[in-house]
């Protein structure tokens, strides 16, 4: 008989937490997680759920302008910002009970409190002392602002959701996906967006053509850019809050989002008073198996900051799961992960950008298509798409494929499953296009792209 009271204790009930504390119930396991937040995490609760219903509440306001070219004559209604927050929250409501049920259906046993890790086997949930033959870290990360005078005025996207008034004039600080969405977000509800990044333009780490093709996009929709800039301070004034910027100007707004990255939530865990190995940035170290310095410590998803996705995480908490209570076959691929940018256009994305494939392959095949789409021919908007393909010369596989267009992320979760089982260009072309849609634009580009 085990001299533990659980075989997996969890420490955070976000995506990861949750799918890991599930499927290992499932197995037999005797399982508890605790959770001193809401249930579900920072995607049910501030990330990907409440950020993708504010970009369908943004599309209604490209909607009402495109409509006029299609015949449908009437006012713009007027846009109700505290209705939006509230049918907000009573959904995610309604998905945190859905995650409570999860749990009770399981036999998870939860505990709602913030948990600490005394030793290998122990953690302390609101004062007392639970032990476990295995713990599993899935704590997640949080926003990080950088330490400027003023910093206390600023928000970040745990607040952005919630504000009390809507902001007529926002400052977006940052250029990764996160500051890029809510750009678009606030700027198709209204707002003077203002977007500040300390580069020369936005999403570094995706393609160089996806990134300078969706700045121009974003710049047509309204979105004014301070590239090569950044906030220095910020005052507090009788009619907003007074930016001071790198290059010396000065922009009065009445939010200022930093959305300057994320990062691990590890402090105040007691990690590496139990000898838990931590990168600088203090993400956990882990191995394939996602164990750490400690045997009996794993950790999973934002924390280990690999990928922060909460696809990637379900897939981590499922290879951990099958590691220490199945047949430990499983192993984690990070090749070909599909992921989407919402802003407006989106952007979405699998395997390798063309810098990556050069150098991964030397020889690739480049296709580009850049066009209007059917839809703005009568809407008016002058809004472009653009695809793109990578190839392998040598092998003919598709290693790239990349998007700017209109549900960009739903097309590209489709070709992501041909992409992972291997398909070569001929079998793009061979493949039968659906017409008229952007997504045939796919299988019939024939003509190499220079470069």
């Amino acid at each position: 008989m085990s001299t533990y009271q659980y075989d997996l204790f969890v420490i955070g009930a976000g995506s990861g937490g949750v799918r890991a504390s599930r499927m290992a119930a499932m197995t037999g396991a005797k399982v508890a997680v605790a959770e001193g937040s809401a249930m579900g995490g920072t995607c049910v609760n501030l990330g990907c759920v409440p950020k993708k219903l504010y970009a369908y509440a943004a599309d209604f306001g490209h909607g009402f302008e495109d409509a006029r070219g299609f015949g449908w004559q009437s006012e713009r209604p007027a846009f109700d910002w505290q209705k939006l927050k509230t049918n907000r929250a009573n959904e995610i409501s309604r998905l945190n009970g859905i995650y409570d049920g999860l749990m009770d259906g399981a036999k998870v046993t939860v505990y709602r409190d913030f948990a600490t890790i005394k030793d290998a086997h122990t953690v302390v949930v609101a004062g007392k002392e639970i032990t476990a033959k295995r713990l599993l870290v899935a704590v997640g990360g949080w926003p990080f602002v950088p330490e400027i005078p003023g910093r206390e005025h600023a928000i970040t996207s745990n607040e952005i959701f919630d504000l009390h008034e809507f902001p007529q004039r926002l400052a977006v600080v940052g250029g990764g996906y996160i500051a890029s969405e809510f750009a678009s977000i606030f700027t198709g509800l209204g707002s003077r967006v203002t977007q500040i990044y300390r580069r020369d333009t936005l999403l570094r780490g995706f393609d160089d053509d996806i990134r300078h093709f969706v700045t121009e996009e974003m710049a047509k929709d309204g979105i004014e850019f301070r590239f090569n800039n950044n906030v220095t301070a910020i005052e507090k004034t009788a009619s907003g809050l007074l930016l001071k910027l790198q290059d010396g100007e000065q922009l009065e707004v009445d939010q200022v989002l930093f959305a300057t990255g994320r990062v691990p939530r590890t402090m105040n865990l007691g990690l590496e008073e139990v000898g838990v190995e931590l990168n600088d940035n203090g993400a956990i170290k882990v191995n394939d198996q996602f164990q750490t310095s400690v045997p009996s410590i794993y950790a999973l998803g934002d924390v280990i900051d690999r990928f922060q996705l909460t696809p990637v995480a379900l897939a981590e908490a499922m290879t951990v799961v099958n590691q220490l209570f199945g047949d430990a076959t499983r192993v984690m691929d990070y090749e070909y992960i599909p992921t989407a940018v919402f802003t407006h256009p989106n952007v979405g994305t699998v395997g390798l950008t063309e810098a990556e494939a050069r150098e991964r392959y030397g020889d690739i095949t480049l296709y580009k298509s850049d066009f209007r789409p059917l839809k703005h021919t009568l809407s008016g908007s002058q809004e472009r798409s653009f695809m793109k393909l990578i190839v392998d010369k040598a092998s003919d596989r598709v290693v790239g494929l990349h998007m700017v267009g209109a549900e960009a992320g739903e097309l590209t979760q489709g070709f992501a499953v041909a992409m992972k089982a291997g398909a070569t260009k001929a079998v793009f072309d061979s493949t039968i296009g659906i017409h008229p849609t952007s997504a045939e634009e796919f299988v019939t580009m024939r003509t190499p792209a220079k470069g």
